[in-house]
């Protein structure tokens, strides 16, 4: 079994990395088969090669947003099955931050092709990441919130 940092990095490499390196080889088949087919069928690297040269039209016409809406909640769950897979004990509402991670970046997806932040077109690729800070920022809140709410009743 990998350690907790290590199984985020390699999550974060790619969707079932980690279950691999935990032995879980099933799963970790299953989730780079379909992060392999989203990916595919999205034309995401070519968006992401787009959007690393500046050209952000580009890439919003080449992104097919239909199959990558599918993506955000694809890779955070894995991320989150990986991490999971590491603690020796069950961790209260360890999930929250990876939920509230998928629903910010999807909400990021689903603007990036017209919200501009300071001016600034943003794209498939830029706007979906930066929504990822304040998404998980405000899953670790609740996530805090609710057990100090839980350890005073």
């Amino acid at each position: 079994m990998i350690n907790r940092r290590e199984a985020f990095l390699w999550s974060i490499v790619f969707p079932g990395f980690a279950q691999l390196l935990n032995g879980k080889h099933i799963k970790g088949i299953l989730f780079i088969f379909f992060a392999v087919l989203v990916n595919v069928k999205t034309n995401f690297n070519e968006a992401i090669l787009l959007s690393f040269h500046g050209d952000i039209k580009s890439a919003i016409v080449q992104v097919d947003y239909q199959w990558l809406m599918f993506y955000p909640c694809l890779y955070f769950y894995a991320m989150w099955d990986s991490f999971k897979d590491t603690l020796k004990e069950e961790e209260n509402y360890l999930f929250v931050p990876f939920v509230f991670g998928a629903y910010f970046v999807t909400v990021g997806l689903i603007y990036s092709s017209s919200l501009k932040l300071f001016g600034l077109l943003f794209g498939p690729v830029w706007l979906p990441f930066l929504f990822m800070f304040p998404g998980v920022g405000v899953g670790l809140l609740l996530k805090n919130l609710v057990i100090r709410l839980r350890a005073r009743n």
